[in-house]
């Protein structure tokens, strides 16, 4: 029998000072790094717990901003002094959605088990591709839970995705593998015969057209449809321009609703549309960003009737589900339609019925990652410590909020109500009498911006009509009627000081 090559004395030394010098990336004192963790993690809970002594957002500083300027360090600096820096030069100048005067885009609040659930994921460092491991078990059981709460049947596949652009993007893909073949993943969509057409509101978000892009459909292939007063699709404009396009050799394939427009809030008539997708036979695809979570609240869960009926729905855990982001969602009925549009064998990840590579089908066979961090668990644990029924509250809460904004807005002669407010999105503006459409405009803006800058309150803007509306989308779990008087007195302040 051969002998092992053997190591020359150099190489060997080396070796052997390395294991005596542990030359891992762990900490050499762990009984100081536990002592500065803890601080850094009880400074995070301070954060949250007195967050209302802070400013919503302010501006960075030139001088702080040049610090995130400099070359990658080649030597460490100890833990304690990065935190300093974080603590002085992060912190201050986030964007802010965890104050509950943040009222901009929609972004949700977190909470603080959400936060230290997402410590626990990141010390398992696990990969949610694949492979036999309790984590995957943890994503299926809220896959269960959100097909049990949406009325899905049981089988129904879900995966936890960045967020609701990624989502629908994967519903887009899986609804043209279904009306072309699972043959157009080799071939293209340029080897299809068919020419497909997509169908959603002018009130769509923009992910939608971006997701008919890359799926290599274009986004000419995507029809909006006009909406009526209240933002919501026009069912008889559909079915005409479906027809139409049939008509002239187009194959339509897809139409998504909305659960709450990103400008208003408004929810599609989701029953209506579900029928004229069974009639049509067309893949329907909700887009419910935050809007699909009206679901847990008893008083607006009849708003969503019909996207049961879905075939795919797409949502975020980081909105109104007060998840840290990000923690997007995709629910899919056909599980099989679903596998059919991603899976793709590789010899590195071959299956086995027993070790480690057992567990089949994994979530690499139902989207594009391999590499998935553990999203599933600060869902799982906000969900198992909240429950259900607590969120529905908050959710309700936020809505009743947007109607008493609404109230004082009405009021409010100085001010305009610019959208019917359905869920937790309210527009308005400060109305100038006797001026133009861009002065209108620019004073609104203006107004907005001030708002921000002060540090109490920040709303968004946004266009309805050609006129910008200051938007206020109330998300966060935190927020009160106090918040909602000084976005109401702070828009007035700023209104009339700029008039003046």
């Amino acid at each position: 029998m051969a002998q092992p090559p053997s190591i020359d004395p150099a190489t060997e030394e080396r070796i052997v000072s390395a294991a005596k010098a542990n030359e891992t990336l762990d900490p050499t004192d762990w009984t100081s790094f536990r002592t500065q963790a803890h601080l850094m993690l009880d400074d995070m809970l301070g954060y949250i717990e007195n967050i209302r002594e802070r400013p919503v957002w302010q501006p960075i500083p030139d001088a702080v901003r040049a610090r995130f300027r400099s070359p990658a360090p080649r030597v460490g600096e100890e833990l304690a002094q990065v935190h300093g820096e974080f603590m002085r030069e992060v912190l201050p100048y986030a964007q802010g959605n965890v104050h509950p005067g943040f009222m901009g885009w929609v972004n949700g609040g977190g909470t603080p088990v959400g936060m230290v659930a997402e410590m626990l994921a990141a010390g398992l460092n696990s990969n949610l591709g694949g492979r036999d491991h309790i984590p995957i078990e943890v994503e299926r059981q809220v896959t269960r839970w959100v097909a049990e709460l949406f009325g899905f049947p049981e089988g129904a596949s879900g995966l936890f995705v960045t967020g609701t652009s990624m989502a629908n993007l994967i519903a887009v893909l899986i609804a043209r593998d279904v009306a072309l073949g699972t043959e157009v993943r080799a071939g293209g969509v340029a080897a299809a015969s068919k020419r497909l057409t997509a169908y959603t509101s002018t009130s769509v978000h923009s992910c939608v057209p971006k997701a008919m892009d890359i799926a290599g459909l274009g986004s000419d292939a995507l029809r909006l449809i006009p909406t009526d007063a209240g933002c919501h699709i026009d069912l008889a404009a559909l079915a005409e321009a479906i027809r139409r396009d049939r008509e002239a050799g187009f194959t339509p394939f897809l139409v998504v609703g909305t659960a709450g427009t990103v400008n208003a809030g408004a929810i599609d008539n989701l029953a209506g549309l579900a029928d004229l997708c069974q009639r049509e036979k067309l893949w329907f695809h909700v887009d419910g960003a935050f809007g699909a979570l009206a679901k847990l609240a008893p008083d607006l869960a009849p708003k969503v009737n019909g996207m049961e009926r879905a075939d795919s729905v797409a949502f975020d855990f980081h909105k109104w589900g007060q998840a840290p982001y990000d923690a997007g969602f995709i629910l899919v009925r056909d599980a099989a339609a679903h596998k059919q549009a991603f899976a793709s064998p590789a010899a590195y990840l071959e299956r086995a019925a027993r070790g480690m590579a057992a567990g089949s089908p994994w979530p690499c066979d139902f989207g594009p990652d391999l590499s998935r961090g553990f999203r599933a668990l600060k869902v799982w644990f906000t969900l198992k410590v909240l429950g259900t029924e607590r969120l529905g509250e908050s959710i309700s809460r936020s809505c009743a909020l947007a109607r008493y904004l609404e109230g004082r807005i009405n009021a409010t002669p100085e001010l305009e109500l610019m959208a019917p407010v359905e869920l937790n999105i309210v527009c308005f503006r400060y109305r100038v009498c006797d001026s133009s459409p861009e002065q209108s405009n620019q004073l609104n803006s203006e107004i907005a911006i001030r708002l921000q800058e002060s540090g109490i309150v920040a709303p968004s803007t946004t266009r309805l009509k050609g006129l910008t509306a200051i938007r206020a989308a109330i998300v966060n779990h935190r927020t009160s009627r106090a918040e909602i008087d000084a976005l109401v007195e702070g828009t007035l302040a700023h209104g009339r000081a700029l008039l003046a």
